[in-house]
């Protein structure tokens, strides 16, 4: 344990230190350990990356969109209920707000507001990853389950986020008109990218705030 005086010494040099300060206090004769606070950040970008959130504003809605490997209908109505919930609560553990979602058999739509310290990759690894990994771990599917590769993002307008939470909750009844692959492709080339008719999501990334597909 490190006493008051050599983190006072330690402290003249203008050095940060990394470790957890402990303040032990004297209570009828018996020493009880209060851990106090951590004297620093855990590294200097961190510190850095935390302030620069704390002083910054952001709206970034996004439409998420990712499928499952091969586009195969591996999720029960009650799976699709289970995982819709762990990814809100999943989302919001993570620092991402996540409007609302919906879980179809072969693939996902989600309403998030992108937090300003992650990158859109770093978020989609969290949601798909660990979202597989609690899949497999709760066996929630038959046999080993995989997300297919890459995902679909595409930017919403702040007046168009209420256009696209009802799109997003009326999945089943699009999907009665159109199937996945029609419904993606629809997107790609409404915010004008080019279409790969591949079996499995590519990654495709929008600035542009445009409608969803009727």
């Amino acid at each position: 344990m490190v006493t008051p005086a050599e983190r006072s010494k330690k402290g003249r040099g203008g050095a940060v230190s990394l470790t957890p300060t402990f303040k032990w206090v004297w209570v009828d004769g018996a020493r009880k350990k209060l851990l106090q606070q951590f004297v620093s950040c855990f590294s200097a970008e961190f510190c850095q990356l935390s302030l620069v959130a704390l002083h910054s504003y952001s709206r970034a809605w996004l439409h998420v969109v990712w499928a499952t490997l091969d586009r195969r209908p591996f999720l029960s109505k009650p799976a699709a209920a289970k995982l819709s919930d762990w990814l809100s609560r999943y989302a919001e553990e993570k620092g991402i707000y996540m409007k609302l979602n919906f879980v179809n058999p072969d693939h996902v739509h989600a309403l998030v507001d992108l937090p300003v310290q992650m990158a859109i990759d770093e978020m989609m690894q969290l949601l798909k990853g660990s979202s597989s990994h609690w899949i497999n771990q709760n066996n929630l599917v038959p046999g080993k389950f995989a997300w297919g590769r890459g995902y679909g993002v595409f930017s919403v307008s702040h007046s168009g986020v209420a256009e696209v939470a009802r799109y997003i909750a009326g999945q089943e009844e699009h999907h009665r008109r159109r199937s996945f692959s029609e419904e993606l492709r629809l997107f790609v080339e409404r915010y004008g990218l080019k279409w790969r008719d591949e079996k499995t999501v590519e990654t495709v990334i929008s600035g542009r705030g445009i409608g969803t597909p009727r």
